[in-house]
């Protein structure tokens, strides 16, 4: 039978589009879940302000009357202009093990961005930096994490089938975290802290820190990223989405802030329990039980072993100078008093050896390793 592309353009068909990794990866044991909801307001134009400078459609592959596929085509205008390329994005793709089906969802994408003059196809991406990147080439037997996504071992074979070669890899490490603080880290601290007059700043209210940095902490992801791979800077409106969004979640003593002497943040490091495990017993879903899952996860005494460090970011002009020494010396013992054995790095790019090298004074295990794929559209 033929392969039949469909554009989703009812609620039915993107609920359609949403549950087919789910069923797809149902009783995977690394395979972790997108919420729901969350996916819901990804997609939906209206919520999401990257439609600000993004376009967008849906494909869902039919064999049989039966869905056995399904992709985002992207544009983000703005990643476009900054990085002077014409290039159309496949994301949230997913088949089964038939060339036919990865075929017929790629080459849609590719009509569908040569109409808006794209002359390069690229992916797996999302709309921008805060949706999952990459497609898994190493590390099939490691559990995923919140912000990524897993693949089957198929995937990449399909994608080099097709002549999409590298882009970009980023790896993923576990690291381990250490009984006491590394002297090193102790030393760099005490210095830097004297030299540059930094100081720490915690914080125990959500509002308030939303009210005294939530703004600056996405400026300082806008300057400390910009030089990154396909880095779009966020604009006014989804920092006020994302204050509001991932602030009032976060356990705050996960939260570290760095000042200098004039208050002006430096540097964050934000961290929290891995919910893995807890959206895996909820399959993605807040009800009827799965919010109790998430709640466990994030705010009772027995939580998972893991967790996850969601964002590091230094002013560039601090960066390679002993800030993330700082940042870790007032979040280890945080991390040792919850009872953490270790920490997922989630993506680094592999050619960012700022990042990588402030894991060089723990144990660490590089586990996983995913790619973004590029081709010239014909």
């Amino acid at each position: 039978m033929a392969i039949t592309i469909k554009k989703v353009s009812t609620k039915k068909e993107l609920k359609q589009f949403i549950r087919f990794n789910y069923k797809l990866y149902k009783n995977n044991p690394y395979s972790v879940p997108d919420l729901y909801d969350d996916m819901l307001n990804t997609f939906n134009k209206k919520k999401n302000a990257a439609f600000e400078f993004c376009e967008a459609d849906y494909f869902l592959a039919y064999k049989d009357d039966r869905i056995v596929g399904r992709v985002a085509a992207i544009v983000n205008n703005k990643a476009n202009q900054t990085w002077n390329k014409k290039e159309v994005r496949f994301g949230w793709i997913d088949f089964i093990d038939d060339p036919e089906v990865s075929e017929a969802l790629i080459r849609t994408v590719e009509e569908w961005g040569k109409e808006r003059g794209m002359t390069h196809i690229q992916g797996p991406l999302g709309f921008t930096d805060f949706d999952a990147e990459g497609m898994l080439i190493e590390g099939y037997d490691q559990l995923s994490t919140m912000a990524t996504t897993y693949n089957y071992p198929y995937y990449p074979q399909h994608m080099e089938r097709m002549g999409f070669e590298k882009d970009a890899d980023w790896v993923e490490y576990k690291i381990y975290i250490p009984d006491a603080i590394p002297d090193k880290h102790k030393r760099i601290s005490e210095l830097i802290q004297r030299k540059y007059n930094l100081k720490i700043k915690k914080y125990s209210s959500a509002k308030k820190i939303a009210r005294d940095y939530g703004q600056a902490i996405f400026e300082l992801m806008n300057e400390a990223y910009s030089p990154l791979y396909g880095y779009s800077a966020l604009s006014q409106r989804q920092i006020d989405q994302y204050v509001k969004m991932y602030l009032p979640i976060l356990d705050l003593r996960m939260v570290t802030l760095v000042t200098d002497a004039e208050d002006k943040l430096v540097a964050v490091g934000i961290s929290m329990p891995s919910l893995s495990e807890a959206l895996q017993k909820s399959h993605g879903r807040l009800l009827p039980f799965g919010w109790y899952h998430l709640l466990k996860a994030l705010f009772m005494k027995r939580r998972a072993k893991m967790l996850d460090l969601l964002l590091v970011a230094v002013k560039p002009e601090y960066q390679n100078k002993g800030v993330n020494a700082l940042l870790f010396s007032d979040l280890i013992p945080v991390y040792q008093k919850l009872g953490f054995v270790f920490a997922e790095s989630n993506p680094e790019l592999e050619l960012n050896g700022k990042v990588q090298a402030q894991w060089e004074y723990f144990k660490t295990e590089q586990h996983k390793r995913r790619r973004a794929f590029v081709k010239a559209i014909k």
